[in-house]
């Protein structure tokens, strides 16, 4: 098993995931309806939306936590089935959650390589480990004083680090970032935006979340943004303003005209709506087509 993965900076970038048409339903309650989402190798794409948007949802559908209720996913163009974590892994995604799931106690090298050490003669094989982890955090230029310290020593950008790094053991194709800069200080945000774009380098597809616009403005190649479960817009990093994106978010541009509505009642309808159905999970707000929103980027 090897840590280093050749960077594919000059090649074309290359499709490795596409999810279409993916819906969640928890009970009454639809967390995801017809999402369409999609990564490129070497590409940094941001999913962005409100608490309840449903972007929590689809990074555990593709993690394998939740299987999906409808939609395909594809990865390398060929159809496949994530029904639970081991799949993920096995097909090459990562997901670093925000709470890290690291262990205090051990050291950095033990951290890495958890669940999946190296032995030689029936032994752990404690250089190798520590040869690899030295080699993998080079790479990402990664701040860690030392491979031999308890990971409880370190600072929260330093222990992100760890956690993003433990996760490209065994080669993954796209990395799943959920919150990395939450509650960090100035210093170690920057330490791991910059961490962000040596994964980029590498040519790992990389699916960043985060509710810090400046953030994602800074690193992201494209933006895809999520409202009530369902896609309300795609957009280039380098041609989309903050305000555009936070009025896609809050729903000012608004291209899904739905809301949620619980089943097994009828709900509230005002004058210009029309599908007064009470079973319906998505009620529409107006009876006019939704409104389409400024798309930018490539076609899903």
């Amino acid at each position: 098993m090897t840590t280093v993965n050749p960077s594919r900076a000059g090649r074309p970038r290359e499709r490795v995931l596409t999810m279409r048409g993916i819906g969640k339903h928890f009970g009454a309650v639809r967390a995801l309806t017809d999402v369409d989402f999609w990564v490129n190798e070497g590409e940094v794409v941001a999913l962005v939306g409100d608490n309840g948007a449903g972007k929590s949802t689809l990074v555990k559908v593709l993690a394998g936590v939740h299987p999906p209720d409808a939609g395909t996913i594809e990865f390398d163009r060929d159809e496949v089935t994530i029904s639970s974590p081991a799949d993920a892994q096995e097909l090459g995604i990562a997901t670093v959650f925000q709470d890290l799931a690291l262990c205090d106690n051990l050291d950095v090298v033990a951290n890495l390589w958890l669940g999946r050490e190296l032995v030689s003669e029936g032994k752990l094989d404690e250089v190798d480990m520590e040869q690899r982890t030295w080699a993998l955090l080079r790479e990402l230029a990664a701040k860690i004083p030392s491979v031999r310290i308890p990971v409880a020593s370190l600072s929260g950008g330093q222990r992100q680090t760890v956690a993003i790094a433990r996760s490209l053991i065994g080669e993954p194709r796209v990395v799943i970032l959920d919150e990395p800069t939450a509650a960090l200080g100035v210093a170690q945000t920057a330490e791991v935006l910059n961490l962000i774009e040596r994964l980029r380098e590498r040519g790992h597809g990389v699916v960043l979340i985060s509710h810090n616009m400046a953030e994602v403005m800074a690193v992201a190649d494209r933006i895809v943004v999520l409202r009530l479960g369902r896609n309300n817009g795609e957009y280039n990093a380098a041609d989309v303003t903050s305000e555009t994106l936070i009025a896609a978010i809050t729903g000012a541009i608004d291209n899904t005209g739905t809301r949620r509505a619980p089943t097994g009642r009828t709900p509230t309808v005002r004058k210009d709506e029309t599908d007064d159905r009470p079973d319906a999970d998505v009620i529409p707000l107006t009876s006019r087509e939704p409104r389409r929103g400024r798309r930018r980027g490539g076609a899903s």
